[in-house]
């Protein structure tokens, strides 16, 4: 039957169908005639027109590639030989793609045995070559890759040993970079436990855990065997069922070498450093041995013209003093009454000239007794405009320029004023042949770096700056200016402790004091303040004080001083004037006096007192059981911890010695309120 032919029969109906449904091709060519029956399945696997309806081996060419063509030949010419025929050829289609063909049948007999026909099948073989072409295409990438790669790389299987189930695995697959890295050749087929026996288990260990858990890792590891330090990944390949793992890794000995030869450079250096601070700092310790060798030297030297200049000028003044009281204590014995008033002036002058004396020295070196109160400078600038104009001569004109709403500082005023009027004298001793004399006041707020260049904390200040239009400083000895007993005046014309008794104040006051000059054109020195800020406290003024003290009403004094001459010359005089007196030497006498029922109105205490309880502890251990207790210090030197810098509580004042009595007298009556 033809293409075009219908089947004569309902089991050729039925084959047909069957044909067509399993997408295959019949055929059928009778040998004596050379008839060629073929199916319509199989006119389109071969690409053939309908119309063609003689078939045989040169026309089944037509379509056939043609280095196929001789293998389509060949299995024509050979099918009575072996009685069947077989062969597989690609073929054009009409749309010019190519199809596999792949042709099978037997050679058929009659009766008598000889070949009549031969029978086959035709089948597409097109997507089977195709996929086969895509799982070659994918394995000879797969190989590629897995031989090319640099990293070594291996797939292990586990199986059950004789430690236990998946005890042990084999390699089953490696690339040439697995020798390369792990030193051991020709490893697929190898078992762990018999390529590295002592090592073995915590291989096992590691990778078992990845194809138990399925979770990858990374690790470092050494391969004991051939002492090559791995840098190795692994992962579990398909199900846990299938018991294989891949592992890549890669030869790091040489990095690491690397490391451990860096670490021994670092620790050799760092042990250089150390040994190098450590000679750096003795050179510094030697360093710092000379520097304070020749700090102590000249420490030395700057004493003995202390102690030189002070012992000059004390024994002045108490040759003044001592001889003015043997001459008194002669005019006395001899009757003379009336040469006596001269020498109490005498030693009386003296003695003020030696408190004055001590009080600078006190000064500079920053622990005198300060008072201080909110104080408005510029009132303080104005009081004593005429008493620096009468100060400096008529030489000199002296301006005074004051800010508009000056803040207030908490200072010392009348050592402020001490202060203002030193830096006036000395501008005046720049201009001897006269000049100008400028007093200004003003605001300032000091952020980092103006702060930074005046050696003081950022923050809000009043500045009070002299400038005068003098000679100037020399810039080589501008920074020898506030050092004591440093002048560049003719010898017996200044005592170098002016200027060093400002800086000394003023540091202790929590300020600080700077120069500007230049030669020629004159110098401002400028002390800045820290604004006070506390609220409701109105900046104090000066009230006189009146030059006579009214007697006392009785009132009682406890005098606590571990100088008897002292107690006894204070005792005499406040009784005298009309107070009960009570004595004590020491801070335990006088607390235990305090903490009994007898009346006190004032307490006068030394501060420094001997027997582990200074003047101020005694105040505030009396504070405690009479808290509004009335509290006098008097001292020649107070310690900043027992004094301190700032405002002294209510009810509590300071007299500094040498004092006169009668100030004393003033001052406890100023307490009392009378």
């Amino acid at each position: 039957m033809t293409a075009a032919q219908v089947p004569a029969s309902r089991d050729e109906e039925w084959l047909a169908l069957a044909l067509e449904s399993a997408d295959l091709g019949m055929w059928e060519w009778d040998l004596a005639s050379g008839a060629f029956v073929r199916s319509p399945g199989h006119d389109e696997m071969f690409g053939y027109a309908n119309e063609q309806s003689h078939w045989d081996a040169s026309v089944a060419a037509h379509h056939v590639l043609d280095e196929d063509k001789l293998i389509l030949q060949q299995a024509f010419a050979q099918v009575l030989a072996k009685g069947y025929i077989e062969f597989e050829v690609r073929v054009q289609a009409p749309d010019g793609s190519t199809h596999w063909i792949r042709s099978r049948g037997r050679v058929r007999h009659d009766a008598a045995g000889q070949p009549v026909r031969v029978v086959g099948v035709v089948t597409d073989m097109t997507a089977q070559r195709q996929a086969e072409a895509n799982v070659l295409a994918r394995e000879e990438r797969y190989r590629t890759l897995f031989n090319s790669i640099d990293e070594g790389f291996c797939i292990i299987e586990f199986f059950d040993g004789p430690h236990g189930p998946l005890s042990d695995y084999i390699h089953v697959e490696a690339n040439p970079a697995y020798a390369q890295h792990a030193g051991i050749p020709n490893v697929v087929g190898q078992k762990v436990r018999e390529m590295v026996p002592a090592e073995a288990s915590g291989w096992v260990e590691l990778y078992g855990g990845v194809l138990r858990t399925g979770v990858p890792i990374r690790f470092e590891r050494e391969l004991v065997a051939t002492g090559r330090h791995l840098e190795l990944a692994a992962f579990r390949v398909g199900p846990a069922s299938r018991r294989q793992v891949a592992v890549l890794f890669q030869d790091i000995t040489a990095r690491k070498r690397a490391d451990e030869a860096v670490q021994a450079l670092n620790e050799t250096l760092e042990a250089r450093v150390k040994q190098a601070v450590a000679e750096r700092l003795q050179e510094q310790e030697r360093l710092r041995e000379a520097e304070e060798a020749l700090r102590h030297s000249q420490k030395m030297e700057a004493v003995g013209q202390l102690t030189g200049g002070i012992a000059h000028d004390f024994n002045n003044l108490l040759t003044g003093i001592s001889g003015s009281l043997e001459l008194l204590q002669t005019r006395l014995h001899q009757g003379r009454l009336s040469d006596c008033e001269r020498y109490v002036t005498a030693a009386q002058g003296a003695a003020r000239r030696a408190a004055s004396l001590t009080h600078r020295l006190l000064a500079f070196s920053r622990r005198q007794t300060l008072d201080p109160k909110p104080t408005d400078v510029n009132r303080l600038v104005m009081n004593m405009e005429e008493l620096i104009s009468r100060t400096v001569g008529p030489h000199i004109h002296v301006e005074v320029v004051t800010a508009p709403r000056l803040w207030t500082t908490l200072i010392d005023g009348p050592q402020l004023e001490n202060a203002l009027l030193n830096l006036c004298i000395n501008a005046r001793d720049a201009m001897p042949g006269g000049g100008r004399i400028t007093v200004e006041t003003s605001n300032k707020w000091l952020d980092e770096t103006a702060a930074r260049q005046r050696d003081i904390a950022p923050g809000q200040y009043l500045s009070l700056c002299v400038t005068d239009t003098g000679c100037g400083i020399a810039p080589e000895i501008i920074d020898r200016v506030f050092d004591p007993f440093f002048t560049t005046k003719p010898i017996g014309e200044g005592t170098g402790l002016g200027l060093s008794m400002v800086y000394g104040f003023v540091r202790q006051s929590g300020g600080q004091i700077r120069v500007y000059s230049e030669v020629g054109q004159g110098t401002t020195m400028c002390i800045y303040l820290p604004r006070n800020y506390r609220d409701g406290q109105e900046a104090e003024e000066t009230v006189a004080i009146p030059l006579t003290a009214s007697p006392g009403l009785g009132e009682t004094i406890l005098v606590v001083d571990d100088e008897p001459t002292v107690r006894m010359l204070v005792f005499e005089s406040l009784r005298e004037d009309g107070f009960h007196v009570i004595e004590a030497g020491d801070g335990h006498e006088g607390l235990k006096i305090l903490q009994s029922d007898a009346r006190i109105d004032v307490l006068v205490t030394d501060v420094g007192l001997p027997g582990g309880m200074n003047g101020r502890q005694l105040a505030d251990a009396a504070r405690l059981s009479r808290p509004q207790l009335q509290i006098l210090f008097i001292t020649g030197y107070a310690e900043n911890a027992v004094i301190g810098n700032g405002e002294l509580p209510t009810g509590m004042r300071v007299l500094t010695k040498p004092f006169p009595l009668e100030v004393l007298t003033r001052r406890i009556q100023d307490m009392l309120g009378r």
